[in-house]
């Protein structure tokens, strides 16, 4: 009967959720492409946008990276508006943990097809840079892509 009593008061302590950490790569890694520039990367994720959306809406994506430089995933973060998409360090880092990653590059399209940074740009990719750090995910890069103007590299530039 005391045990029945016990178990009854705990159990509203055991009901809690659980989590499972799983990563399933569909990719051999010899088949991975390797990112050695900003080009690279530029090449890899344009692929990733909505040609039809890319003048339309700003979306955000991440790239990660494992040791030898080699693409592990891309991540769409999200998609917004004309001027402006939500960039969640914690969605972008969480990814970048459940990888095992140990870099990163982060990149958004200007739909304005003007792919200088905005002083916006700069600030995210200072916090982002100094999230990554603390993770021991490297930031290496961030770019503004457009459909006709090609990019800009934060890297390219000195600003990362």
């Amino acid at each position: 009967m005391k045990k029945e009593m016990i178990k009854k008061e705990l159990k509203p302590l055991m009901q809690v959720s659980e989590i499972d950490l799983i990563y399933k790569s569909k990719v051999r890694p010899r088949d991975r492409p390797t990112i050695k520039s900003s080009k690279d990367a530029f090449d890899i994720l344009i692929s990733a946008y909505d040609k039809n959306k890319i003048e339309l809406v700003e979306q955000f994506f991440a790239l990660f990276v494992n040791r030898a430089n080699k693409v592990l995933a891309i991540y769409c973060v999200s998609s917004g508006g004309i001027t402006g998409t939500v960039a969640d360090p914690r969605l972008i880092f969480s990814a970048g943990l459940l990888l095992s990653a140990v870099g990163c590059l982060i990149c958004h399209n200007h739909p304005s097809q003007n792919p200088r940074p905005s002083e916006a740009d700069i600030e995210l990719t200072k916090r982002m840079k100094a999230a990554g750090e603390l993770l021991e995910i490297k930031l290496l890069d961030h770019l503004i892509i457009t459909d006709n103007e090609g990019y800009f590299s934060m890297t390219d530039h000195g600003i990362i």
